[in-house]
């Protein structure tokens, strides 16, 4: 059987961008066009990774286009990390393509909604992809463009400002990376990511610059996660987007700052070595950097967002604080695996970070789509007007109850397991550290309280949206609309996922397991580009 090459999804994506743009003038034929191309889209993935994770045991499926050899040319890189990422967006891209064409009026949906919706999947899909910083920096571009077009969609006041704020921080952000990038090149010599691998490994590369402007690097991924204090830009441009493209921020954008951290630091900086002949720099690397900072960024994450969430009358502004303290949980076991030297322990905070991303992911899409119906329907998300959703659409009542309940992490939801190896990973690290000394336990004992602390705060703003949208006797707004079935029951489908991903966990375990296998490879992942690649 022939391997789909690397290239297939970037291909994918690409034209269905330009044939939705090609087809503005037919809206119908148009809308056709989005909801083939994006189930095409999550057909290639689901081959290629099965290709790459179950029919070849973990093989690498590398591109080199125009048949440049890395490190000379543009290498694309299909392996356990980018497929599980890809497959991740894959699933939340489908449904939120379906959504907007019952959400998004005719109006808006002719305005370019739909070939920017395919540029930001093309963006997301070539940063997981590419296998050199440059491309990356270039495929953040392409989510930056398209993301800041549809924070100022609307085109009043309120949405033009969120644009300017989320432009103007990114600009920041991106400057910084491009500063970054070119300091790598400068110490390394190389921007290909296998090539940097190698040449760090070697030890003969001055390791204290390349920690200085990995920083810089870092900054632009933290900010693209939304993680404090880089948070600013999270609740303006989750009110000002359509809720449909919101589902994509929260689900695949965030995810690709995410995805570059593991990327960057693991599988590229985790087997960098320190020149033996510098004294006082053993401490001196990339990892040893990470780990704490990502752990306190992580922590104010938690507590931000927990807080944040608690204050906010309206469901965009709950569910984009609630984003804030989740990826506080992704980002607490992947400070883990940075911190320690035990390989298990470092695998089981990868795998911990991937499986709370997927939930989120998931769970939190299916939250925001159905703050999309409450729109439609109540014409309002403010929680002082909303009240009796349940009694009017028990349908949405159970969808809305299933994601709840997922946030919060109940068992057998996908949110449970996510929630259960978040703090399994705290619990092995706290283990490893009753040996360390006074501060080494408190250290440790702190992280395991501030989790139980955001885990309880999950429980009490996911209680107040639900008491608040759902609960109760039926307002005004509620009593004199109609809640619209089809987005119900497109809703109803994810929710089937959420908890299909909990009951049948196994095979999702294997997967994150591979891409967390694939992401600390070092070795495999240099000798897939370097050694022989295919084209």
């Amino acid at each position: 059987m022939t391997e789909l090459p690397a290239i297939a999804p970037v291909l994918v994506a690409l034209s269905t961008g330009i044939f939705t743009l090609l087809a503005r003038s037919w809206p119908r034929l148009q809308r056709v066009v989005v909801v083939a191309g994006t189930l095409g889209y999550a057909g290639v993935v689901g081959a290629l990774s099965w290709d790459v994770v179950f029919a070849s045991d973990g093989a690498r499926i590398v591109y080199q286009v125009g048949g440049w050899r890395a490190p000379f040319g543009i290498t694309l890189v299909a392996d356990g990390l980018s497929v599980f990422m890809l497959a991740m967006t894959a699933v939340v891209a489908v449904y939120a393509a379906v959504f907007s064409v019952r959400f998004i009026d005719e109006h808006n949906q002719q305005v370019y909604y739909y070939p920017l919706f395919q540029f930001l999947l093309l963006g997301a899909t070539g940063a997981f992809l590419t296998g050199d910083l440059f491309n990356l920096f270039v495929w953040f571009e392409v989510m930056l463009m398209t993301s800041y077009v549809f924070v100022a969609f609307y085109g009043n006041a309120i949405h033009t400002a969120s644009a300017m704020r989320y432009l103007v921080l990114n600009i920041v952000g991106s400057a910084l990376m491009l500063l970054g990038v070119g300091g790598l090149y400068a110490t390394t010599g190389t921007l290909n990511m296998a090539d940097m691998a190698r040449m760090l490994a070697a030890g003969g590369v001055a390791m204290r610059p390349v920690v200085g402007v990995s920083a810089l690097v870092f900054v632009t991924f933290a900010l693209k996660a939304g993680l404090v204090p880089f948070q600013f830009w999270v609740p303006g441009a989750y009110r000002a987007a359509p809720l449909p493209v919101v589902a994509m921020f929260v689900g695949v954008t965030k995810k690709v700052g995410i995805y570059a951290i593991i990327r960057l630091y693991f599988t590229v900086f985790g087997t960098a070595s320190v020149p033996t002949d510098v004294p006082g720099v053993a401490g001196d690397t990339p990892l040893a950097f990470l780990a704490p900072v990502l752990l306190v960024m992580a922590v104010a994450s938690i507590v931000v967002g927990g807080f944040g969430a608690l204050g906010r009358d309206s469901l965009e502004g709950l569910f984009a604080y609630s984003s804030i303290g989740q990826i506080g949980f992704i980002a607490v076991p992947i400070g883990i695996a940075a911190a320690t030297a035990s390989e298990t322990l470092r695998k089981t905070g990868l795998l911990a970070g991937l499986i709370f991303a997927l939930h989120h992911a998931l769970t939190k899409g299916l939250l925001f789509l159905a703050t999309g119906v409450i729109r439609d329907t109540a014409g309002t998300t403010q929680l002082s007007e909303l009240g009796g959703l349940g009694e009017r659409s028990p349908g949405f009542a159970s969808v809305f109850l299933v994601g709840s309940l997922s946030l919060v992490g109940i068992p057998p939801l996908a949110g449970f397991f996510g929630k259960f190896l978040v703090f399994d990973t705290a619990g092995r690290q706290f283990a490893t550290q009753t040996a360390g000394g006074f501060w080494a336990v408190t250290g440790a004992s702190c992280l395991l309280a501030v989790l139980l602390v955001g885990a309880l705060l999950t429980i009490l703003y996911s209680t107040r949206a639900w008491m608040g949208a759902v609960w109760g006797d039926q307002t005004e707004p509620v009593q004199t609309s109609t809640v619209d079935a089809g987005e119900v029951a497109i809703l109803a489908t994810l929710s089937v996922i959420v908890v299909a991903v909990g009951v049948g966990f196994e095979p999702v375990y294997e997967f994150a397991e591979a891409a967390a296998e694939s992401a600390l490879d070092t070795d495999g992942y240099v000798d897939a580009v370097l050694g022989g690649a295919d084209e």
